[in-house]
Protein backbone atom coordinates (compact mmCIF):
# COMPACT_ATOMS: atom_id res chain seq x y z
CA UNK A 1 0.00 0.00 0.00
CA UNK A 2 1.08 3.21 -1.24
CA UNK A 3 1.77 6.33 1.73
CA UNK A 4 -0.32 9.52 1.05
CA UNK A 5 1.38 12.32 -0.38
CA UNK A 6 3.45 14.24 2.38
CA UNK A 7 4.21 10.45 4.61
CA UNK A 8 7.22 8.44 4.22
CA UNK A 9 6.90 5.02 4.67
CA UNK A 10 6.66 4.06 8.75
CA UNK A 11 9.48 1.44 9.51
CA UNK A 12 8.41 -1.91 10.27
CA UNK A 13 9.74 -2.23 13.34
CA UNK A 14 6.96 -0.06 14.51
CA UNK A 15 4.28 -2.06 13.02
CA UNK A 16 5.10 -5.34 13.18
CA UNK A 17 7.32 -4.48 16.51
CA UNK A 18 4.09 -3.77 18.51
CA UNK A 19 3.63 -7.65 18.38
CA UNK A 20 6.79 -8.43 19.13
CA UNK A 21 7.12 -5.89 21.92
CA UNK A 22 3.79 -7.23 23.21
CA UNK A 23 5.32 -10.51 23.11
CA UNK A 24 8.13 -9.63 25.05
CA UNK A 25 6.41 -8.62 27.81
CA UNK A 26 3.41 -11.72 28.24
CA UNK A 27 6.55 -14.25 28.01
CA UNK A 28 7.37 -12.60 31.74
CA UNK A 29 3.40 -13.01 32.64
CA UNK A 30 3.63 -16.37 30.85
CA UNK A 31 6.41 -17.74 33.15
CA UNK A 32 5.33 -15.74 36.34
CA UNK A 33 1.15 -15.67 36.38
CA UNK A 34 0.06 -18.81 37.37
CA UNK A 35 -0.61 -19.32 40.74
CA UNK A 36 1.52 -15.77 41.28
CA UNK A 37 -1.46 -14.30 43.58
CA UNK A 38 -1.50 -17.67 45.83
CA UNK A 39 2.37 -17.32 46.75
CA UNK A 40 1.79 -13.28 47.10
CA UNK A 41 -1.52 -13.70 48.36
CA UNK A 42 -0.52 -13.10 52.30
CA UNK A 43 1.30 -9.70 51.29
CA UNK A 44 -1.66 -8.83 49.23
CA UNK A 45 -4.19 -8.89 52.10
CA UNK A 46 -1.91 -7.25 54.46
CA UNK A 47 -1.00 -4.49 51.97
CA UNK A 48 -5.10 -4.16 50.45
CA UNK A 49 -7.08 -5.20 53.71
CA UNK A 50 -10.22 -4.14 52.01
CA UNK A 51 -9.62 -5.97 48.68
CA UNK A 52 -12.60 -8.94 49.28
CA UNK A 53 -10.97 -13.01 49.45
CA UNK A 54 -12.88 -13.98 46.81
CA UNK A 55 -10.74 -11.19 44.28
CA UNK A 56 -7.89 -13.10 45.29
CA UNK A 57 -9.42 -16.37 44.43
CA UNK A 58 -10.19 -15.26 40.85
CA UNK A 59 -6.55 -14.82 40.47
CA UNK A 60 -5.67 -18.06 41.47
CA UNK A 61 -5.24 -18.98 37.82
CA UNK A 62 -3.71 -22.48 36.27
CA UNK A 63 -0.90 -22.19 33.96
CA UNK A 64 -3.80 -23.79 31.27
CA UNK A 65 -5.92 -20.61 31.81
CA UNK A 66 -2.87 -18.53 31.43
CA UNK A 67 -1.85 -19.87 28.50
CA UNK A 68 -5.08 -19.63 26.76
CA UNK A 69 -5.96 -16.17 27.56
CA UNK A 70 -2.34 -15.03 26.70
CA UNK A 71 -2.46 -16.32 23.43
CA UNK A 72 -5.92 -15.12 22.53
CA UNK A 73 -5.09 -11.44 23.71
CA UNK A 74 -2.34 -12.17 21.21
CA UNK A 75 -4.71 -13.21 18.08
CA UNK A 76 -5.54 -9.38 18.75
CA UNK A 77 -2.26 -7.54 18.90
CA UNK A 78 -1.02 -9.57 15.95
CA UNK A 79 -3.83 -8.25 14.16
CA UNK A 80 -3.59 -4.85 15.08
CA UNK A 81 0.51 -5.06 14.14
CA UNK A 82 -1.04 -6.31 10.74
CA UNK A 83 -3.50 -3.43 10.07
CA UNK A 84 -0.99 -1.00 10.95
CA UNK A 85 1.93 -2.19 8.31
CA UNK A 86 -1.24 -2.09 5.83
CA UNK A 87 -2.48 1.31 7.00
CA UNK A 88 1.46 2.78 7.41
CA UNK A 89 0.08 2.89 10.78
CA UNK A 90 -2.59 5.05 10.14
CA UNK A 91 -5.14 2.58 11.21
CA UNK A 92 -6.96 3.31 14.33
CA UNK A 93 -6.86 -0.41 15.32
CA UNK A 94 -3.00 -0.19 15.18
CA UNK A 95 -2.56 2.75 16.91
CA UNK A 96 -5.26 2.12 19.84
CA UNK A 97 -3.50 -1.10 20.44
CA UNK A 98 -0.16 0.93 20.73
CA UNK A 99 -1.87 3.32 23.38
CA UNK A 100 -3.20 0.43 25.20
CA UNK A 101 0.15 -0.97 25.49
CA UNK A 102 1.43 2.00 26.90
CA UNK A 103 -0.70 2.43 29.11
CA UNK A 104 -0.92 -0.93 29.98
CA UNK A 105 3.03 -0.92 31.27
CA UNK A 106 1.84 2.10 33.23
CA UNK A 107 -0.73 -0.43 35.17
CA UNK A 108 2.00 -2.49 35.65
CA UNK A 109 4.37 -0.45 37.33
CA UNK A 110 1.47 1.07 39.51
CA UNK A 111 -0.01 -2.17 40.70
CA UNK A 112 3.52 -2.72 41.69
CA UNK A 113 3.72 0.51 43.68
CA UNK A 114 0.27 -0.43 45.47
CA UNK A 115 0.63 -3.84 46.71
CA UNK A 116 4.83 -2.79 47.21
CA UNK A 117 6.02 -5.98 45.35
CA UNK A 118 6.59 -7.59 42.19
CA UNK A 119 3.79 -8.34 40.29
CA UNK A 120 4.02 -10.55 36.94
CA UNK A 121 4.95 -8.03 34.09
CA UNK A 122 6.36 -5.56 36.22
CA UNK A 123 9.67 -6.25 34.73
CA UNK A 124 9.25 -5.69 30.96
CA UNK A 125 6.64 -2.70 31.22
CA UNK A 126 8.72 -0.05 32.04
CA UNK A 127 11.90 -2.00 29.74
CA UNK A 128 9.98 -3.07 26.54
CA UNK A 129 6.10 -1.98 26.38
CA UNK A 130 6.44 1.72 27.69
CA UNK A 131 9.67 2.11 25.10
CA UNK A 132 8.51 1.15 22.38
CA UNK A 133 5.07 2.33 22.54
CA UNK A 134 6.54 5.95 22.89
CA UNK A 135 9.33 5.04 20.05
CA UNK A 136 6.70 3.66 17.78
CA UNK A 137 4.77 6.97 18.46
CA UNK A 138 8.05 9.10 17.69
CA UNK A 139 8.32 6.90 14.22
CA UNK A 140 4.52 7.30 13.46
CA UNK A 141 5.11 11.59 13.81
CA UNK A 142 8.35 11.64 11.94
CA UNK A 143 6.91 9.61 9.02
CA UNK A 144 3.83 12.41 8.66
CA UNK A 145 1.44 9.76 10.16
CA UNK A 146 -1.48 11.72 11.45
CA UNK A 147 -3.05 10.94 14.63
CA UNK A 148 -6.23 8.59 14.73
CA UNK A 149 -8.78 9.79 16.24
CA UNK A 150 -8.14 7.26 19.24
CA UNK A 151 -10.55 8.21 22.27
CA UNK A 152 -9.35 7.97 25.88
CA UNK A 153 -11.84 4.88 25.89
CA UNK A 154 -10.18 3.11 23.73
CA UNK A 155 -6.94 3.69 24.40
CA UNK A 156 -8.02 1.80 27.30
CA UNK A 157 -9.21 -1.38 25.62
CA UNK A 158 -6.68 -3.36 27.53
CA UNK A 159 -8.90 -3.47 30.30
CA UNK A 160 -11.94 -4.93 29.30
CA UNK A 161 -10.12 -6.70 26.39
CA UNK A 162 -8.66 -8.66 29.55
CA UNK A 163 -11.65 -9.56 31.35
CA UNK A 164 -12.83 -10.97 27.96
CA UNK A 165 -10.16 -13.19 27.30
CA UNK A 166 -10.02 -14.59 30.86
CA UNK A 167 -13.67 -15.19 30.61
CA UNK A 168 -13.28 -16.90 27.24
CA UNK A 169 -10.39 -19.01 28.62
CA UNK A 170 -12.56 -20.18 31.78
CA UNK A 171 -15.49 -20.67 29.59
CA UNK A 172 -13.68 -23.03 26.97
CA UNK A 173 -11.69 -25.00 29.47
CA UNK A 174 -14.92 -25.67 30.87
CA UNK A 175 -16.46 -26.76 28.21
CA UNK A 176 -12.87 -28.98 27.45
CA UNK A 177 -13.21 -30.37 31.09
CA UNK A 178 -17.29 -31.49 30.13
CA UNK A 179 -16.07 -33.06 27.24
CA UNK A 180 -13.39 -35.16 28.56
CA UNK A 181 -16.00 -36.40 31.70
CA UNK A 182 -18.62 -37.57 28.92
CA UNK A 183 -16.19 -39.24 26.78
CA UNK A 184 -14.87 -41.22 30.20
CA UNK A 185 -18.20 -41.62 30.90
CA UNK A 186 -18.76 -42.92 27.82
CA UNK A 187 -15.36 -45.33 27.42
CA UNK A 188 -16.68 -46.99 30.27
CA UNK A 189 -19.95 -47.45 29.59
CA UNK A 190 -18.47 -49.06 26.34
CA UNK A 191 -15.83 -51.28 28.33
CA UNK A 192 -18.60 -52.43 30.61
CA UNK A 193 -21.08 -53.67 27.58
CA UNK A 194 -17.61 -55.36 26.09
CA UNK A 195 -16.64 -57.18 29.08
CA UNK A 196 -19.69 -59.62 29.64
CA UNK A 197 -19.60 -60.69 25.77
CA UNK A 198 -15.82 -61.39 26.23
CA UNK A 199 -16.06 -64.09 28.88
Amino acid sequence: MESPVGESRVPAAATWGLFVAWAIHDAEELATMAHWSRRARPRLERTLPWVPPTVWDRMDLSQEHVNLSIGLVGCVVAAAAADGARTNGRSVFYQATLAALGLHAVSHVASAVATRGYTPGMVTAPLVAAPFALWARRELRRAGVPRAAVSPAAALLFVPLAAGVHGTAAALLAARDRWRRRSRRGAGAAAAVRRPSAR
